[in-house]
This record gives structure tokens, C-alpha cells and sequence, in this order.
């Protein structure tokens, strides 16, 4: 699989969106950039559905105090693509890097598989 390093201004729309809505803690608006059916996968747990993955924004996001910051994109095909992103903040160990890796689907997200750079 090729793997094309991009800007982040180049991702494509959804992904910015959710990305923009995550950062500001908008969890209505970060769950409407999935399709119906998406699945989420966040520290080997899946979350399926709107439902289950507004619940995890809703409790990711209030859980603890942390910002993010893109560093990285990354694309791997034209319905994959990868954003690094830093995270900081009061959770354990206090910063870390992590690769979101995004799976787009009829200008949705089908999938978003989280883990560690």
C-alpha cells in the first residue's frame, strides 16, 4: 500500500471536521462525521454505531483535561488516511503521540482505529 504525506489542509473534509469538532469538545458534532455504523477502536475497545461513539466522545472528552495537536497526515489510499496527533494533558504519563487512522465512506467515517505512533 503506497503512502502519501500530506498537509493537514489537504485532508479531506470529514476528517477535518471531526477533528475540528474533537479538538473543541463539540461530542454532537464529532459524532455526526460517522456513517450510522461506524466503529470506533480506542485502546482495543470497539464502539459501534453513533450511539456507542457519541458516548465514548462524551466520555473521553470529560474524563480528563488534554489538548491535541495534529502533526502528521498521512495518506494511505484515497478512502485511508492517518493523522498523527500529540496529546497533552492530567492523564498518566502526560503527553503522547498517537496515530488516528480514519476509513471514509460516502463523505463519512467508517472507521477510526486509535492507536500509540
Amino acid at each position: 500500500m503506497n503512502s502519501t504525506p500530506t498537509d493537514l489542509g489537504r485532508l479531506p473534509r470529514v476528517v477535518r471536521a471531526y477533528l475540528h469538532a474533537h479538538a473543541r469538545g463539540d461530542v454532537p458534532a464529532a459524532a455526526d462525521c460517522f456513517t450510522p455504523a461506524a466503529v470506533v477502536v480506542d485502546d482495543a475497545s470497539p464502539y459501534r454505531g453513533r450511539e456507542e461513539i457519541r458516548s465514548w466522545l462524551s466520555r473521553s472528552s470529560t474524563e480528563y483535561t488534554y489538548t491535541t495537536t495534529p502533526t502528521a497526515a498521512v495518506r494511505r489510499s484515497t478512502e485511508h488516511w492517518n493523522v498523527t496527533q500529540r496529546i497533552e494533558g492530567d492523564f498518566p504519563g502526560g503527553a503522547a503521540d498517537l496515530v488516528y487512522g480514519f476509513t471514509i465512506d460516502d463523505a463519512h467515517i467508517a472507521t477510526l482505529v486509535i492507536s500509540p505512533a
